[in-house]
């Protein structure tokens, strides 16, 4: 079983400055980490490899910084890393993210199975998962709770809806967006850091597309624009009441119907 798995490095604080004028973070300096739900979609290509044999490789596009997150995958026990990297990806949207992604996909050979993470805690679309296999002409099952079963041809997931948990049966190849409840992520080992060093990464960039117009990618290839994007501003003011517990409670009672919350 082939498998692949899209992650992303993103800050590793909500302290992070925005840019006004772009619309994008600033991530210059800023300490990075593996995106949390990535981690659960690598476990289960890990469970899937050693229970039906295979390889499981890694990708994702960014700067060279982001070579981190796919050695930490590695590490973990992914066979191959493939960085997407090039200045003319910069600034996409969910939609530039997805056709690039797939682009990568499609130059790093046939795949089985695609996992990725339900969404990104720096973005919080959830939708790079789904677009990306729609550019692959893939079928796709988002927020996955378990991988039940991988028969000839197919398999078999359960789905998190949000009143119910739909069993579903799929053909492959396919993709999922794994949920955070899905598995217990394992550690990096660090035997195999010592054995593998920064091997294994395999570097990518425009010229390597089927597709190398620019128009298409980053931001000349997003049709969504960022009017305005701003930290929100911290409320600090507070007003403190004393007495005994009736008065405290007639004072906030007071208090709440005076701004209209009662």
């Amino acid at each position: 079983m082939k498998i692949l798995v899209c992650i992303k490095q993103v800050p590793g604080t909500t302290a992070v400055e925005v840019d006004e004028k772009t619309g994008t973070l600033k991530r210059e300096g800023v300490e990075s980490k593996m995106n949390l739900f990535d981690l659960y979609a690598i476990e289960q290509a890990l469970i899937l490899k050693k229970q039906y044999g295979g390889t499981v490789d890694v990708i994702t596009m960014g700067p060279d910084q982001a070579r981190a997150v796919l050695m930490e995958a590695l590490y973990m026990g992914a066979d191959r890393g493939i960085l997407i990297s090039d200045r003319a990806l910069a600034g996409a949207d969910v939609l530039a993210t997805s056709y690039t992604l797939a682009q990568g996909i499609q130059w790093s050979g046939e795949y089985d199975l695609i996992l990725c993470g339900k969404q990104t805690t720096d973005g919080d679309t959830a939708q790079v998962g789904p677009e990306t296999a729609e550019f692959l002409g893939m079928e796709h099952v988002s927020n996955v709770l378990k991988v039940l079963k991988v028969e000839e041809g197919s398999l078999e997931v359960l789905e998190n809806q949000e009143n119910e948990v739909r069993r579903l049966q799929l053909p492959l190849p396919c993709l999922l967006t794994m949920e955070k409840d899905a598995n217990t992520p394992r550690l990096p080992s660090y035997k195999r850091k010592l054995e593998m060093g920064d091997r294994g990464v395999e570097v990518i960039s425009l010229k390597d597309f089927k597709d190398k117009d620019t128009s298409h990618y980053g931001a000349n290839g997003s049709p969504t624009r960022v009017e305005r994007i701003f930290p929100p501003e911290k409320n600090t003011a507070r007003q403190m009441y004393e007495g005994e517990p009736k008065d405290l409670a007639a004072s906030l009672g007071q208090l709440l119907k005076e701004r209209k919350f009662i």
